[in-house]
């Protein structure tokens, strides 16, 4: 199989993460940038990475890069580029895109040329003025940062957070890329038992029992790539089929999530049962107030509710004060906590071991990270 680029793009203070899982699967010759993970793989890379990639936004099959100084230039370059490999003769393709520090800083006018060079060097491959677009959907994004233009398809379609498994939503949902994430930053394995008293529609469970079954987060939904003939559908099939054969259904996995919103907790079951982990999880209807938990070494991982969420910054203030009452009586838990108030650490009463800046949407969050003891060894 021919060599290909793909990037997986990551959301902010992501990108060590999904550089992690970009290498897990096999591929390692990378470049990480901010926003994103480049590496070089084959054809069949383009199907894995989409069922695979647990905390990227979405996977783009890099065409090109050059510099472009003019309207001219950008035409020029993007001509040049093997669209016609890619995009089929009945393609349906869009052009979206954006502007950085660039001289070219109109994005209406570079998609505008960008999809007159597209549609001139398919004439060229097919000796014909007019396409029909009645077939695959191949959507090209042209993105110019500091002069520089990069020409890439979207081979994922709807971004790799829509896993499939959600029945409905609450208000203010983690995404579920950033929950699988907040997992993985986290020491937890599917040995030891986790936590979230926070957990609304179980978005962190969720992810975590997926993490511990070894579940493909994919393998639920459809991508954009499916359809196009330079993949072929085979190599899809073979992909899933291998996903399916990676499941690990023996492990017995203990996940508890709690929350005060009874038909959040609804929800949840409805996701789990949804997702096949329904297994793993045990949810109930409960105020923070009645947490409590008597084993040790487990991990604690919650969103738990923000002023912008609860509506009434005292009460936040007051559940946080709470939370660190109950949750470091017992110093062999780790806790890890996603939170837009900054003040969390002295409102908890203890400094976290790590702090890292994230994004969640558009709200700038931390990930407070408190490290319990290690479980003894062998245990």
């Amino acid at each position: 199989m021919s060599s290909i680029k793909l990037i997986a793009t990551a959301t902010f203070g992501l990108e060590a993460v999904v550089k992690r899982e970009v290498i897990n699967l096999g591929y390692t010759d990378l470049v990480t940038e901010d926003g994103k993970v480049t590496f070089s793989a084959d054809l069949d890379a383009i199907p894995k990475a989409n069922l695979w990639l647990r905390s990227a936004d979405r996977v783009l099959l890099k065409m090109g890069e050059f510099k472009a100084l003019s309207f001219e230039e950008l035409f020029e370059g993007t001509k040049a580029l093997p669209w016609d490999d890619w995009i089929t003769e009945d393609g349906k393709f869009t052009v979206t895109g954006k502007s950085v520090k660039s001289k070219l800083f109109s994005v209406p006018d570079c998609q505008a040329i960008v999809k007159k060079a597209v549609v001139e060097r398919m004439k060229q491959k097919y000796k014909k003025d007019w396409f029909s677009e009645t077939g695959p959907e191949f959507t090209i994004q042209v993105s110019l940062l500091k002069d520089i233009a990069t020409l890439t398809i979207d081979t994922s379609g709807t971004g790799l957070h829509k896993r499939g498994y959600r029945a409905q939503s609450v208000e203010a949902p983690l995404k579920e890329t950033l929950a699988a994430a907040l997992v993985e930053l986290s020491f937890w394995n599917k040995d030891r038992l986790l936590l979230d008293p926070f957990c609304g529609s179980g978005t962190i469970p969720i992810e975590a029992a997926m993490i511990g079954r070894n579940i493909a987060p994919g393998l639920g939904r459809s991508f954009a790539s499916e359809d196009w003939p330079r993949v072929g559908k085979g190599l899809w099939k073979q992909a899933r089929v291998e996903a399916l054969k990676s499941i690990d259904q023996d492990t017995r996995i203990r996940i508890r999530g709690s929350d005060i919103d009874a038909k959040a907790i609804e929800t949840a079951r409805k996701n789990a049962v949804n997702c096949g982990v329904d297994d793993c999880i045990e949810f109930c209807t409960m105020p923070f107030s009645q947490f409590e938990t008597a084993e040790d070494h487990g991990i604690i991982i919650t969103n738990p509710p923000y002023g912008e969420r609860l509506g009434s910054l005292k009460q936040v203030h007051n559940l946080y004060r709470d939370m660190g009452k109950k949750l470091t009586y017992n110093n062999t838990w780790s806790v890890y906590v996603l939170t837009s108030e900054e003040n969390f650490e002295t409102l908890y009463g203890r400094k976290a071991h790590r702090k890292r800046k994230l994004y969640n949407g558009r709200i700038r969050v931390d990930y407070y990270q408190y490290h319990g003891q290690r479980p003894p060894r062998g245990e």
